[in-house]
């Protein structure tokens, strides 16, 4: 069995999704540590879950441990979700989850 190899730079642009099919955002650029990636800097687009929670935010970077698939999406586990709600106000409160593995 042939290990896949891909270039960095083909990542770039690439839609996200998170583990359950919602629709994340898109890669704009890895955060490069001592000789791998330790994560992606996801921008929040029109329509995804980031633009919804983030607001005027322009993304967030999510760690490449929780990145669960790379081919033409990008698969991230959900516990790299912020969970949000509406307040009576109609404004969003952000409420972010704990990972032990972050």
């Amino acid at each position: 069995m042939a290990i896949k190899t891909m270039l960095v730079s083909d990542v770039y642009g690439a839609e996200v999704f998170t583990d359950s099919g919602d629709f994340f955002g898109v890669v704009k650029e890895a955060v490069l540590g001592t000789n791998k990636v330790t994560g992606w800097r996801i921008e929040a687009v029109k329509g995804s879950y980031l633009s919804k929670v983030l607001g005027g935010a322009k993304g967030v970077i999510v760690p490449h441990s929780l990145v669960k698939n790379i081919g033409d999406v990008v698969i991230i586990s959900k516990a790299a979700l912020p969970s949000y709600e509406e307040s009576p106000a109609g404004r969003n409160v952000e409420k972010l989850e704990s990972d032990e593995n972050m």
